[in-house]
């Protein structure tokens, strides 16, 4: 998409390692991992009870948290806290949605401002009709059309917002995206129209979602991945979502209902 140099030159397999991995907050050990290796184009689901780790564990890839030890690599680089690295090679979407809510900016204004922050360029009266074109393609590429560029982010919808967002993350177009909950504030049709965004994004980029809810991605999952303080099992979802794995990160609230497995605290049947 971009000709700046895209970080996908760099990485014509888009990969995360993790190795022998602990991270604490306070001396306390919230997540570790002892090996963990995700390779796409794929999807991904990172499942798990609140506190559980799934945050903490997007942000250690993203060097965002330094661990206590162990090694984090992305595309066979070692990004281990380091931000800027790994910056380099992923898009990141956090839970913002609703923090957006009165963002004093269009959606236009804010993929603009990030593109030119991306190449080196002051924003925004340095802006080319090159550099208008690649913030034009990217707004399309999350489906959001020329009638919601100029509308401010504080009008948009929830699902318009998780978009932009999406957008913010793409604008240089990484091998990698990573989701905190990305559907969150966002309404039911909305959730659907993102999942299917979400999927066609993984045909050609690795995806790491976390969820509450892996029924709106299930179909276009390819691994799931179990937090609970530590990766519990990882793999297919028809080998990770079984009543006797997810009543190791869920304990009793993972019930069989029939041919179905339902979690209780998140109203969701698998």
């Amino acid at each position: 998409m971009h000709s700046w140099g895209s970080p996908r030159m760099e990485c014509r397999e888009p990969s995360i390692v993790l190795d022998n991995v602990a991270v604490s907050y306070g001396g306390d050990p919230v997540l570790v991992v002892d090996h963990l290796e995700l390779r796409g184009p794929a999807l991904v689901q990172v499942l798990g009870p609140n506190g559980a780790g799934k945050t903490t564990l997007i942000r250690t890839i993203l060097g965002l948290i330094k661990p206590l030890r162990g090694r984090v690599t992305v595309c066979g680089r070692d990004v281990t806290g380091n931000p800027a690295a790994a910056g380099r090679l992923t898009g990141y979407v956090p839970q913002l949605a609703r923090t957006l809510t009165h963002f004093p900016v269009t959606s236009w204004e804010l993929i603009e401002f990030e593109y030119l922050l991306r190449i080196g360029k002051k924003p925004r009266l340095l802006a080319s009709a090159e550099d208008k074109t690649m913030v034009e393609a990217v707004l399309r590429q999350v489906g959001l059309g020329r009638e919601t560029w100029s509308k401010p982010i504080s009008k948009m919808s929830g699902g318009q917002r998780q978009r932009t967002l999406i957008a913010r993350a793409l604008v240089h177009d990484p091998p990698i995206l990573l989701m905190d909950e990305p559907f969150s504030a966002v309404d039911p049709q909305g959730r659907c129209e993102l999942a299917r965004l979400i999927a066609k994004l993984a045909k050609d980029k690795l995806i790491v979602v976390t969820s509450h809810d892996p029924m709106l991605l299930i179909d276009y999952t390819d691994y799931i991945v179990l937090v609970n303080k530590r990766i519990v099992a990882h793999g297919k979802p028809s080998e990770v979502l079984r009543v006797e794995i997810l009543r190791k990160v869920y304990g009793e609230a993972a019930i069989p209902v029939a041919r179905h497995i339902h979690i209780s605290d998140s109203h969701i049947l698998i």
